[in-house]
């Protein structure tokens, strides 16, 4: 499947089981936590096997035309340094999602300037370092933003597929009542 990342909407929980035997399994899967949905339709599932592909789909990066751009920290027209805010990094995204304004996350601040932790995962200061190691620090963060990651959990089962079993469990109960 490589890079392709597909977008489903999934009301039940046997829906999702037809959907994920008739197209799956994928290594990643994506939900809102929250109702109503951020870059989401109420009910909408992206599933992939490729983490960095799924997450730029949830960003709507190629639609928005989102890249990582070095942003040093200037002010004026004399372009003077100025302080640069303690956990900032001087590489932003362009064209950042503006549903993501007041997330709190550790990745990103407000307008989508990157943080110290994207920073500590990136091997080098090159832009492609730079992106992959948001896209691995955004992963970490996810949960906090109000979405449900899944992924391949090797203690329990199958390292190659999202592991989805316990959620599935509490939905079909929900779906009960």
């Amino acid at each position: 499947m490589g890079q392709e990342v597909i977008r489903q909407i999934l009301p039940t929980t046997i829906d999702f089981k037809a959907f994920w035997k008739e197209n799956g399994p994928f290594a990643y899967a994506l939900a809102s936590r929250e109702f109503p949905p951020v870059l989401l339709e109420p009910e909408e599932w992206l599933f992939s096997d490729d983490l960095t592909a799924l997450l730029k789909e949830l960003m709507q990066w190629q639609q928005n035309k989102c890249k990582i751009v070095h942003a040093p920290f200037k002010f004026g027209k004399g372009k003077k340094d100025v302080l640069k805010p303690g956990n900032l990094v001087p590489w932003r995204i362009t064209n950042f999602p503006d549903a993501w304004e007041s997330a709190v996350c550790a990745s990103f601040t407000p307008r989508g300037y990157l943080t110290e932790s994207v920073f500590l995962r990136s091997v080098s200061e090159k832009k492609e370092d730079i992106e992959q190691a948001f896209f691995t620090s955004l992963a970490q963060d996810i949960s906090h933003i109000g979405y449900c990651l899944f992924k391949p959990a090797p203690d329990k089962g199958s390292g190659q597929t999202a592991y989805m079993n316990d959620y599935l469990r509490e939905w079909e109960e929900d779906e009960q009542f």
